[in-house]
């Protein structure tokens, strides 16, 4: 299964109006199922406790003029018009923001940086660089001194990240608590509250139980369901809007935001904690960007999803509006102002948006965090694609489980949407603040605008943001606190684990033995050489690894080949195919040694071990063919003392080595006449590699016998030599730096998967070299 050739959309690509309109389509259910569920319990955590609904309807209304401008200006100004556009090859989030800074930059946290990553095609910068005397010139060369801002900047943006998945974890149990609320006005008040949490709680364990099964079987039913929702409440709202208060429309002016608050005063400022409910999901638009495209994504916004709000929410206040005698606060929720008769069907339909709404949030959790591990920002977990068409469905167990419990908790726990709402909110506009201040950074250093303009931005913005978010910590004791307490473990977990990780490939940089050393051994390497194609596995882009000096000094045999293979991530969201791999020599040919640098972005997909071993193997005979006769395709790249040539997997090379495995020796191989075949000799393994090399350029003889080599080796098979270090602290470290890394980190490294797990590497193929690296 070829992961990688799953489909994804770069927003720069012009599309037909045909697939931009199906696009659009297939983003109602994907993106706004959460931002669309937000009516249910908008009004119900805004009216809970601080201010009450009068006679006057001064609160009613100030609430949805607030609520209209709130939706006009984050969601329709911010997002559609200004944010969608900082994509990062089609790639939108968080990560996507500190993506694009760190390559205009110098300030990305990632090791094994080289000067080959830049030449990839999509690290290239699409924008102006700003001319050494401009203000974005300065602030880079600040950004690039100083490693303090560096950490602060990603910090900044693990924090919004942390509050995704904190996001992740409220939404499902707000959305599904308030869907099934609707019961309460079928029972009495001591009745309900005993349907509604176990109800709550059986649909969220189903849900989260159904997630190791992907959504591309019954994804196809997400954007119905959507559509079918925005249609009944903004039905509904127009019902409400005639049949009860025509003349409803007046509160859209700002003027009843300031009769609000200069009548509520405390109350009212405490109420635009529930307020900012109306955006949540809002961020999904952006997160989400990879899926569609910009203009499919603002086209479902502007037509669809935006009018249906302001309808909903308009309906709703015509309906409270002539309506002020309530039996008990939950009687002033969403459902009170659906018509008798339609309650038992908008329900059902209810329950169903919230599910497909929390499915998004679930599913753009493990996508976080899919990313924070291949920044080395979060340990590593095991990431099953559930969907080999469809790029970006991922599941993660660990992950599932630990969001499926929490939110349990909180359903449990507060039984109310009131502490729910206040818990949402606080996660939901700490994110928008974080990409607001990285929005601004983006301005100046990406898109070399004035700092006037980023300013302008940031105080608008940013000032809307931070009086929702001031409103929502002041109630940091009534729900307020959970989001803030899930973040802060989260952030925890990752500084520790990026701290550790940072110390140790410090360690191996400082350790690493010398090219020299290696050549100084002779092509025998001093050792005895075996059958079979070896693969040292090291984070190093430049010299011998320390555990492979270790493991020669206590057992003197390797193989035949030898390859020193370097994975890693660069801060793209995707490497193209053809420029996936980076090979070259390590001393002369005779050595058979070589270093292989496999590049991926932090959204691509890695491939099972057969296919990436067939991968590798290929670029490798590819590197040997063309070493001489280098075409005008592969580029020649310095690392350092090693010539590396960038190679891509065997579907880009067409012209190029393909290699074929038989099942037993007796199979005649079938070859056309440009290709012509180098066999192995009759020794009858199990399997025979055969590389079939095209007929132009014509091979030497060192050539011919240096395939050759490496073809018997593959047949003989390959072994993967793991490193398996130990990180403590040298005597006399601080107590923090002790306690990081002797324990934190080591309980971390312990209780997470290996570092070649997305590979699958067999076990009877694995030897690991335990060091212990003191830091």
């Amino acid at each position: 299964m070829d992961l990688e050739a799953g489909v994804y959309y770069n927003g720069v690509k012009k599309q037909s109006w045909r697939t931009v309109l199906s696009l659009a389509y297939q983003s109602l259910g994907v993106v706004y199922g959460d931002l669309s569920t937000s009516p249910l319990y908008v009004y119900k955590s805004t009216f809970a406790e601080d201010i009450k609904h009068s006679e006057t309807n001064e609160e009613i209304f100030g609430v949805l003029s607030f609520i209209f401008w709130t939706l006009t200006l984050i969601p329709l100004f911010k997002y559609v018009f200004i944010v969608l556009r900082a994509d990062d090859n089609g790639e939108g989030g968080t990560f996507a923001l500190y993506s694009l800074l760190c390559r205009h930059a110098k300030v990305s946290s990632l090791p094994s940086r080289q000067s080959a990553d830049e030449e990839l095609s999509n690290y290239k910068r699409d924008t102006i660089i700003p001319v050494q005397t401009s203000f974005g010139a300065r602030l880079k060369s600040v950004l690039e001194k100083y490693r303090v801002l560096q950490r602060i900047l990603l910090i900044l943006a693990l924090i919004g990240a942390c509050m995704v998945i904190g996001d992740g974890i409220l939404t499902p149990a707000i959305s599904v608590f308030s869907a099934v609320s609707g019961v309460e006005l079928s029972m009495s008040k001591e009745h309900h509250k005993y349907v509604e949490v176990p109800a709550t709680c059986i649909i969220l364990i189903v849900l989260f139980y159904l997630q190791h099964y992907g959504t591309h079987r019954i994804g196809f039913l997400f954007a119905p369901v959507v559509i079918l929702w925005l249609f009944c409440i903004s039905s509904i709202g127009l019902y409400n809007i005639f049949h009860w208060n025509p003349h409803v429309y007046k509160a859209l002016s700002p003027h009843y935001m300031y009769t609000f608050l200069k009548k509520t005063q405390r109350g009212g400022y405490k109420a635009l904690g529930g307020i900012l409910l109306c955006i949540t999901g809002s961020e999904a638009m952006f997160a989400d960007l990879g899926h569609f495209t910009q203009l499919s994504i603002k086209i479902a916004f502007t037509s669809m999803v935006y009018p249906a709000l302001v309808l909903a929410y308009m309906g709703q206040a015509a309906y409270l509006s002539q309506h002020h005698e309530m039996e008990s606060d939950y009687h002033i929720g969403f459902y009170v102002s659906v018509p008798e008769s339609l309650r038992w069907p908008v329900l059902v339909i209810a329950v169903l948006a919230a599910v497909v709404g929390s499915q998004a949030i679930i599913t753009g959790t493990f996508s976080i965090i899919k990313q924070c591990s291949s920044l080395g920002c979060f340990p590593n977990v095991k990431t099953v694609h559930t969907s080999s068409k469809v790029h970006g469905q991922i599941y993660i167990p660990e992950i599932n489980w630990i969001l499926m419990v929490l939110c349990l908790a909180v359903t449990i726990g507060f039984r109310d949407t009131k502490r729910m709402g206040n818990a949402s909110g606080l996660a939901v506009i700490t994110v928008m603040l974080v990409t607001t201040c990285l929005m601004s950074l983006v301005m100046v250093l990406c898109w070399n605008k004035s700092v006037i303009l980023a300013l302008c931005f940031v105080l608008f913005f940013g000032s809307i943001e931070a009086l929702y978010f001031s409103a929502s910590l002041i109630k940091f004791l009534e729900g307020a606190w959970v989001p803030i307490a899930i973040a802060a473990i989260f952030v925890m977990v990752m500084c520790i684990w990026h701290y550790g990780t940072q110390k140790k490939y410090e360690f191996d940089v400082q350790n690493k033995v010398s090219v020299d050393w290696l050549l100084g051994l002779g092509p025998s390497l001093g050792i005895v050489r075996v059958g079979g194609i070896g693969l040292i596995h090291t984070d190093l882009v430049s010299g011998i690894p320390s555990i492979f000096s270790h493991f020669v000094t206590n057992l003197p045999a390797f193989h035949q080949v030898l390859v020193f293979l370097c994975v890693k991530s660069v801060p793209v969201p995707h490497v193209k195919h053809e420029e996936r791999f980076l090979v070259g020599h390590i001393g002369p040919k005779e050595y058979r040694i070589y270093r292989c640098i496999v590049r991926y972005g932090y959204r691509d997909a890695h491939k099972d071990d057969m296919a990436f071993e067939n991968d590798l193997v290929c670029s490798i005979a590819e590197f040997i063919r063309s070493a001489k006769a280098t075409n005008g395709a592969d580029k020649l790249l310095p690392d350092n003392a090693d010539s590396m040539v960038v190679i891509g997997t065997p579907s880009t090379l067409a012209d190029g080595v393909q290699v074929r495995e038989d099942e037993g020796d007796d199979i005649e191989p079938v070859c056309t006449s440009e290709l012509r075949e180098i066999k192995s000799p009759k020794i009858t393994p199990r399997k025979r590699v055969r590389f079939l090399i095209p007929e132009t350029p014509k091979i030497d003889t060192d050539t011919h016998e240096e395939l050759q080599e490496l073809m018997e080796a593959r047949e003989a098979g390959i072994a993967y030599i793991l490193g398996h270090s130990y990180v403590k602290a040298k005597q006399g470290s601080s107590f923090f730096k002790r306690s990081v890394l002797n324990f934190g980190y080591d309980f971390l490294r312990r209780n997470s998967r290996p570092p070649t797990h997305a590979f699958n590497v067999p076990h009877a193929s694995t030897l690991e070299v335990g060091m212990v690296c003191y830091v």
